[in-house]
């Protein structure tokens, strides 16, 4: 069986980043329904549907970006090269904010689904659940590091399990539980809500569209990112917002608000369903359809909720690692968050990263209290501060970097001196930086908790930096060597000697990246070394075993990204003179070879046979010669 290639590739596809549009933010509507109903009662629709047409607003500057700049770091990326790399990295420590409390509460999430499901109500009872929830993150976090995911994978299952749950709860909920009456009743603006609820209702609605940073972050791996994701990512924020307000109608025709015994308006959905809210709504089918059915549909939403809130745990810590390997590379935190693990694709330590501070919050916020409460105010802190930079971002790179090629561009523009503007982003950033301060006045986490966060990443920054040797302001770039000729398209043959391991599969990767964007062919060739004291076409059967196989990997690797791959196996008495006959054979314009850091310590820079084909090939030959440390070599 063939292995992956080690490494980001352009390989999602349309349906791929819709996927995870859609199962990324409507998974967040598990956890944020019932805390947005506790505070928004009757207006929860309405608030939600505003919120959502917001985040489509903000989404529009995030598809400029990304489409601009297809790197992983979202809008820690964006900020960073429009201003500087200190507001890029503080950018990105507020998006840390949020990738670990999405952890947190879905982890704490699971139980209550889980339980709910099977009548197991011990886990759903403090601190019961919070125990659960902290199993739930290590087991995440030991499987991702032991076992690398792809995240578009994952997210297919995600968007299926949701939509079928979500389509179940429409269909049901508007046939047997939807009353426009139960809708209106108990609300009073001002009253019920009240408005201070309705102000803290705002900045929590954003919980319930979670996911836009973790589709941006996979802009390193779309194959047309000025196409694909701003069809896909619109696609699929069109119909959660759609399905999430349909589902708070039922849920607000099944639990309509009603005044609590010491006053006020209180809805059962954001109080005994507040942990389970979709499980809710299916057990107030009780009565208008047989117990059975009532009951099968609990332990499937039960079931499908906990399994989409794991893997909701996964994808974010995925989204973290994505994050930290951006900032890492850019010396904004130590060295070891910037270096590619094989076997997860993310810096290992930022899984256990992720994973050891999202423990710490969860258990934090258990002992405070409140946990729902106090994570859901924490997570609007960054999120709208994240929100806010972005669609800035954006405006600056306008008058900034006016020729940064844009294969997408927010519609709608108005000229400011001269330069189109966007006022998506004109009306979003203000809109989100006021629900902002909004937050800050309403929510004691989001006032306390989320500037202490912000110091402490400040203070991370400084020491990194000052290790480094670096000032505070310096611009760092990734080194990018020369891969790409003068003249476009010159690169259209290309010779790889397959060799097994680590450093081989990165060459053969590095060699389809080249090919995908140039429409090239690769030529893999697999050299059997046969000794002097044998002829050339003596038999080597495990030798030729091996090259077909070798060569067999390396075609299904090619046709996994669409690039074509030619096998060939040669017999040579070295290797380096069989490569440099076969590129001349070939007129190859590239010969893509590795180079293992243990010549080095040998006192020499290349191997021998690296040496040959670099002084005796007609044809550019690329060496990728890797530090030590860099890949995980078996």
């Amino acid at each position: 069986m063939a292995r992956r290639i080690p490494g980001l590739h352009r390989t999602l596809d349309e349906s791929s980043i819709a996927a995870v549009a859609y199962g990324e933010i409507a998974s967040s509507l598990y956890f944020a329904l019932g805390i947005i109903a506790l505070h928004a009662l009757g207006l929860t629709p309405w608030v939600l549907l505003g919120v959502g047409l917001l985040f489509l607003v903000v989404a529009l500057s995030y598809a400029e970006g990304t489409a601009a700049i297809p790197e992983i770091g979202g809008a820690a990326t964006f900020v960073r090269r429009a201003f500087n790399d200190p507001l890029g990295f503080l950018t990105g420590w507020a998006l840390f904010l949020d990738y670990l409390i999405v952890i947190a509460l879905a982890a704490l999430f699971v139980p209550h689904y889980f339980g709910s499901a099977i009548g197991w109500d011990g886990v759903t009872k403090r601190p019961w659940d919070t125990v659960v929830g902290v199993a739930v993150i290590a087991g995440v976090a030991v499987v991702r590091l032991l076992r690398r995911r792809v995240i578009y994978k994952l997210a297919r299952f995600i968007a299926v399990a949701a939509f079928v749950s979500h389509v179940l709860i429409i269909l049901l909920g508007f046939g047997f539980l939807f009353s426009v009456g139960a809708l209106s009743k108990g609300v009073e603006i001002g009253t019920a809500p009240t408005w201070s609820s309705l102000a803290f209702a705002l900045p929590l609605a954003m919980l319930a569209f979670t996911g836009l940073e973790t589709v941006a972050n996979l802009a390193a791996e779309i194959r047309e990112p000025g196409k694909t994701l701003p069809r896909s990512l619109f696609a699929g924020i069109g119909l959660t917002i759609g399905v999430s307000v349909l589902i708070a109608m039922v849920g607000l025709s099944a639990y309509p608000p009603h005044q609590a015994p010491g006053g006020g308006y209180v809805t059962d959905l954001g109080t005994r369903w507040a942990r389970a809210p979709l499980v809710g709504i299916v057990v107030a089918l009780d009565g208008h359809l047989p117990s059975t059915i009532v009951d099968i549909l609990r332990i499937f939403l039960g079931i499908t909720g906990a399994a989409i809130l794991i893997a909701a745990v996964t994808t974010s810590i995925s989204g973290a690692g994505r994050l930290a390997l951006s900032l890492g590379q850019h010396e904004m935190l130590p060295h070891a968050f910037g270096v590619i693990s094989r076997r997860s694709l993310i810096p290992p330590v930022s899984i256990l990263s992720a994973a050891g501070i999202s423990i710490a919050i969860l258990i934090g916020a258990d002992l405070v209290g409140q946990p729902l409460r106090s994570l859901a105010s924490l997570y609007s802190f960054g999120v709208l501060l994240t929100f806010t930079a972005a669609q800035i971002a954006v405006v600056r790179l306008r008058f900034t970097a006016p020729d940064l090629d844009r294969p997408f561009r927010v519609p709608w523009n108005v000229r400011i001196r001269g330069t189109p503007v966007p006022v998506a982003a004109l009306v979003g950033a203000p809109l989100t930086a006021a629900i902002w301060i909004a937050a800050l006045a309403t929510h004691d986490a989001a006032r306390i908790a989320g500037p202490i966060w912000m110091i402490i990443g400040g203070a991370v920054y400084v020491g990194v930096r000052m290790s480094h040797g670096e000032k505070l302001t310096k611009h760092v770039e990734l080194a990018i060597p020369d891969l790409v000729p003068h003249i476009e398209g010159a690169y259209q043959r290309i010779i790889v000697p397959v060799k097994l391991g680590p450093i081989g599969e990165e060459v053969l990767a590095t060699a389809i990246r080249l090919a995908e964007e140039h429409g090239s062919t690769i030529s893999a060739i697999h050299v059997i070394r046969v000794p002097l004291d044998r002829p050339l076409d003596a038999e080597m059967l495990d030798e030729e075993e091996r090259a077909e196989a070798s060569l067999a990997d390396a075609k299904l690797l090619g046709s996994e990204h669409g690039v074509e791959v030619l096998g060939k196996v040669v017999r040579a008495r070295a290797l380096g003179e069989a490569i440099v006959r076969e590129a001349i054979e070939a007129d190859a314009d590239l010969v893509i070879m590795g180079s293992a850091p243990r010549w080095r310590r040998q006192s020499r820079f290349f191997s021998p046979t690296v040496d040959y084909v670099l002084r005796k090939a007609p044809p550019e030959v690329m060496v990728m010669a890797y530090p030590q440390g860099v890949l995980d070599e078996e």
